[in-house]
C-alpha cells in the first residue's frame, strides 16, 4: 500500500443518456439499478446511410444549457456537457468558494476531440480536391469564411479544463488527459495522485465526450466495432453475450470532487467513498486489439488493488470495461481470472455500458460515478441483455437486476486504443 493523504469523494455530477433534462448523477443511477436501456435512432443527424443508426443520445442538453455562462452556450456540445456536470458536482460537495479553497483546488479533465466542429471543414476540402489533387490556397480562401469562432482554442486539447478552471475561479493545478477510452478513469487517477502527494487539497477530475455526429460514426463503422442491431436498438449493447455485436456509442460527462479526506471531515463533507488506489499500464500490443491475454488490464488491477492494500478476495464488485465487443469482453474475462483467480465465477461483474453505451472517452468518469454511489448504497446496477452467456466469458453479471451487498470495495476498469489501461479502487466510506 502507498502511503500519503487519503483521498474521499465529496460530490458527483453526470450528464448522460436517458437522464430526464439530461443533468443528474441520481438520475442516471435510478436509471441504472431499473435496468433501463438508453440506446435508440440516431436522431441528432440523418443517419440513414450508415451500417449503424443507433446511439445513445443525452437528451434536452440545449435546455439544461441555456444556464450557462454565455462563453459556455456558444461552445462545443462537449464543452456545455462538461460544464453542466461539474456544476451539479459542486453544489453536492458544497465545496467553500472563499480564496484559500480555490488556491488548493486543482481541475483534470479528459475531453475527447468533438470539441472541434468537423463540419466547417469537409466543405471547403471537399472543393479543394475537386481537381484532382488539393488545392491549397483554394481550401484557405473557402475556408476562412465558414470557420467558426475560436477554432485553435477549440483544438487545444488544454482548453477547456482551463476554462472550467477560470469559470469556478480554481487556481490550483489543471490538465487534459487524452488516453483515448481510458482517459476518465486517468484523470481521476491522477487527480488522486495530486491530492495524496500533496500537489492540491481538492481536485475537480471527470471526462466529457461525444462521437455521436457524422465523422465520429463512420470512423467507428469502418472499424467494424458497433452493433448493427438497429431493429432492436435497446438489445444492441449485450457485455458478455454469446451474440454480441459490437458496442453503441453513447455520450455525457461526469465529474467527481475529490477532497483530502481530514479536510474533508473536518467541513463536515458529504462523503461518499473513498479513492483507495490508482493503477494504469499500457500493454504495448497493437494500436485497435488488446493483447490476447489481457496483460495491460491485468498489470492496471494488481497495480491498483496494491496501490489500495487491498487484496483480489476483498473486492465485491467489479465495473467492467464491459464493451460488447467480442474481442474485448472475452480477454477482459480472461485478464479478471489473471487477478481473481477461482473466485471470479462468484464474483459480480457489470457493465454500465449495457445500459448507456459507450461514451468513450468520458466513459471512465461516468463508471467511477457508478461505482462510488454502489458503495454509498450497498447496492450493484445489473448488466441487461445478457440472455445467453458466453461460455468465455464465465462472470457472474448481476444479469438479475439491482442486487443488494454488503460491498466494501470495488474496482472500476478502463481500457483503451493503443493498449492503454486503466483502473481504480475504491472502497465505502468510513467515519
Amino acid at each position: 500500500m502507498t502511503e500519503g493523504r487519503r483521498v474521499v469523494v465529496t460530490g458527483v455530477g453526470a450528464v448522460a443518456p436517458g437522464v430526464p433534462g439530461a443533468v443528474g448523477a441520481e438520475r442516471l443511477w435510478r436509471n441504472l439499478l431499473t435496468g433501463t436501456s438508453a440506446v435508440a435512432p440516431i436522431s441528432r443527424f440523418d443517419a440513414s446511410g450508415f451500417p449503424t443508426r443507433i446511439a445513445a443520445e443525452v437528451r434536452g442538453l440545449e435546455e439544461a444549457a441555456a444556464a450557462l455562462p454565455a462563453d459556455f452556450t456558444a461552445r462545443s456540445r462537449i464543452a456545455r456537457m462538461a460544464a453542466l456536470a461539474l456544476g451539479e458536482a459542486l453544489a453536492v460537495s458544497r465545496l467553500p468558494e472563499d480564496e484559500a479553497t480555490r488556491l488548493e483546488t486543482g481541475v483534470v479533465l479528459a475531453a475527447g476531440m468533438g470539441t472541434y466542429g468537423h463540419t466547417e471543414v469537409f466543405a471547403p476540402a471537399g472543393r479543394a480536391w475537386a481537381g484532382g489533387a488539393f488545392d491549397a490556397v483554394r481550401f484557405a480562401s473557402d475556408l476562412w469564411p465558414t470557420l467558426e469562432p475560436l477554432a485553435a482554442d477549440r483544438q487545444s486539447p488544454g482548453s477547456l479544463a482551463a476554462r472550467l478552471a477560470r469559470l469556478h475561479g480554481m487556481k490550483g493545478p489543471v490538465q487534459a488527459v487524452m488516453t483515448a477510452c481510458s482517459a476518465g478513469t486517468q484523470a481521476i487517477g491522477d487527480a488522486f495522485l495530486w491530492i495524496r502527494e500533496g500537489r492540491a487539497d481538492a481536485v475537480l477530475a471527470g471526462g466529457a465526450d461525444s462521437e455521436i455526429y457524422p465523422m465520429g460514426l463512420a470512423s467507428f463503422c469502418l472499424l467494424g466495432a458497433l452493433s448493427t442491431r438497429n431493429a432492436e436498438p435497446e438489445r444492441a449493447s449485450r457485455p458478455f453475450d454469446a451474440s454480441r455485436d459490437g458496442f453503441v456509442l453513447g455520450e455525457g460527462a461526469a465529474f467527481l470532487v475529490l477532497e483530502e479526506r481530514a479536510r474533508a471531515l473536518a467541513r463536515g463533507a458529504p462523503i461518499l467513498a473513498e479513492v483507495a488506489g490508482f493503477g494504469s499500464a499500457c500493454d504495448a500490443y497493437r494500436v485497435t486489439d488488446p493483447h490476447p491475454d489481457g496483460d495491460g488490464a491485468v498489470l492496471a488491477m494488481k497495480k491498483a488493488l496494491a496501490d489500495a492494500g487491498i487484496e483480489p478476495s476483498d473486492v465485491g464488485w467489479v465495473n467492467a470495461h464491459g464493451t460488447s465487443t467480442r474481442a474485448n469482453d472475452r480477454i477482459e474475462a480472461a485478464a479478471l481470472a489473471r487477478v481473481f483467480g477461482a473466485r471470479l465465477p462468484r464474483l459480480p461483474v457489470s457493465s454500465t455500458k449495457s445500459m448507456i453505451g459507450h461514451l468513450t472517452v468520458a466513459a471512465g468518469a461516468v463508471e467511477a460515478v457508478a461505482a462510488v454511489l454502489a458503495l454509498r448504497d450497498g447496492v450493484l446496477h445489473p448488466t441487461i441483455n445478457q440472455e445467453t452467456p458466453d461460455p468465455e466469458c464465465p462472470l457472474d453479471t448481476v444479469p438479475e437486476g439491482a442486487r443488494r451487498v454488503a460491498l466494501e470495495a470495488a474496482i472500476s476498469n478502463s481500457f483503451a486504443f493503443g493498449g492503454q489501461t486503466a483502473c481504480l479502487a475504491f472502497r465505502r466510506a468510513v467515519a
